[in-house]
């Protein structure tokens, strides 16, 4: 009497890694645009808890301090407090690397936003914080392609009103969303 064989075949395994491979061909594309989106979310969520940051420690120290956007490519920040009379530099409270958002892009409206004690937004005559203005920052990566709805990326916007008031938003989205800007 013949013994029964245990294991598989070599047409089992070949039709296994053929299986393995279509979904992987499958699941490539869309975890590539994963990443790029988690890039530009990772970035905005950077600008946006600094500009917060910033304004609570403001409040925190009733005195001017100014968000200064580091670096457009990567979305690096510092936070500083100013001089009460001149709105000079005082010192770094916290800054952020560039790095850490990789591919990121931002295109600011103002690359410095200052707050005061009660967490509004202040100009100075120096030209050290721009006029007293929203400022939007636009939060994009060119290495996964263009904005949605058009393309794969799903680009991010951080809204910063006059009163201090901060607001991350999708550009893309119709004014209807209450994500919209």
């Amino acid at each position: 009497m013949r013994s029964r064989q245990r294991g598989v075949t070599l047409i089992e395994i070949a039709i296994g890694l053929i299986l393995v491979a279509v979904l992987a061909a499958i699941a490539v594309p869309s975890f590539r645009d994963w990443i790029q989106n988690a890039q530009v979310r990772t970035a905005t969520e950077s600008i946006n808890e600094g500009l917060q940051l910033a304004r609570a420690e403001a409040v925190r120290q009733n005195g001017p301090i100014a968000f200064t956007l580091t670096n457009t490519a990567g979305a690096g920040w510092t936070i500083r407090t100013l001089n009460v009379n001149d709105l000079t530099a005082v010192a770094t409270i916290q800054d952020r690397s560039a790095a850490e958002t990789s591919n990121a892009r931002v295109t600011a409206s103002a690359t410095v936003v200052c707050f005061n004690g009660s967490g509004q937004q202040i100009p100075s005559a120096e030209g050290v914080c721009p006029a007293r203005s929203q400022v939007t920052f636009d939060i994009d990566n060119p290495a996964g392609g263009t904005c949605a709805p058009s393309g794969n990326v799903r680009c991010l916007r951080v809204v910063v009103r006059t009163g201090g008031q901060m607001r991350m938003c999708d550009p893309a989205l119709p004014t209807s969303d209450s994500q919209a800007c």
